[in-house]
């Protein structure tokens, strides 16, 4: 546990510097538009002492959210644990082997997923804490994520009165991460608690009919503990909600019920994406790269 708090201790060092950093990008100068229309346009160099102040708010705000999200995570409920606490160095020394480590799988662009050749496990409580951690801080799938839709936010004004420029896209990109590692924190501890599935098997089928159907139809179904039966999305749903609904808190004029529903349509939409792009990302490679060999 000593070990866990340590790494706490880190992220939230590099969070205060990356506060730091994002202060010395407010001084260049932005353009941002003068009215909700987008009529007319006004050239602001912004203030080190008010933009620090501004800044350091939203910082600490979503710094402290973040953290305490961490700490539920890392003292997590008994039901986590699929084994006895004696058991933890057994499981330690299960995750070496090659056979966990494909269990173990996180891919950039479409997340967590159990190839086709290798036989789908029930996820011990150790190896679900190793999966959250890759997918909220390793990988560098959430960032990504977390940046493109800064873009887009930022392209349509979104929310507004965070304004435009380095500040209004560090806003963005802020929120939208921290709302992604809640909805993390939250639909690990609802798969660990009723232990379903919370990664994508590629489908043993064969076709481009059954797979995409099968890389559908469980973005909305996933297995319990038994590996064979197909229960409904609970936890990953439950968790779009509560992270929708809480990101209202620090969003200007934020709507509790509409905001969730926003986080529920964005599941939605990106889980059949990313998906059917973890289904087919094989053939996907293996054509691409035919192609670049095929190039003089």
């Amino acid at each position: 546990m000593t070990g866990h708090f340590r790494n706490v201790e880190r992220w939230v060092f590099f969070a205060r510097q990356s506060a730091e950093f994002g202060v010395l990008l407010r001084c260049i100068v932005s353009v941002q538009p003068t009215n909700s229309e987008g009529v007319g346009f006004r050239v602001r160099i912004g203030s080190a002492r008010q933009s620090r102040a501004k800044w350091r708010q939203t910082c600490v705000c979503l710094l402290q959210l973040s953290t305490l999200c961490l700490l539920v995570f890392l003292l997590r409920p008994r039901c986590w644990s699929q084994e006895k606490f004696e058991d933890v160095h057994t499981a330690s020394t299960e995750q070496s082997t090659p056979q966990s480590q494909e269990q173990l799988n996180v891919n950039w662009l479409y997340g967590a997923y159990v190839p086709k050749e290798a036989p789908l496990v029930s996820l011990t409580g150790h190896q679900r804490e190793k999966l959250f951690i890759r997918q909220t801080f390793i990988t560098p799938g959430i960032y990504i994520k977390s940046s493109f839709v800064s873009l887009i936010d930022q392209a349509s004004g979104t929310p507004y009165e965070w304004g435009g420029g380095f500040e209004g896209y560090g806003r963005r990109a802020a929120s939208i991460y921290a709302r992604s590692s809640i909805q993390n924190v939250f639909s690990t501890v609802g798969n660990a608690a009723l232990q379903y599935e919370p990664r994508y098997d590629r489908c043993r089928c064969v076709g481009l009919g059954p797979r995409t159907k099968h890389a559908l139809v469980r973005n909305f179904m996933t297995y319990n503990q038994t590996q064979g039966a197909l229960r409904p999305q609970f936890a990953l749903y439950g968790a779009a909600l509560g992270a929708g609904m809480l990101s209202s808190v620090w969003k200007p004029q934020g709507k509790l019920w509409a905001e969730g529903y926003h986080g529920v349509l964005t599941q939605v939409g990106f889980g059949m994406l990313s998906n059917w792009i973890g289904e087919f990302a094989p053939e996907i490679r293996r054509k691409l790269k035919r192609q670049n060999l095929a190039e003089p």
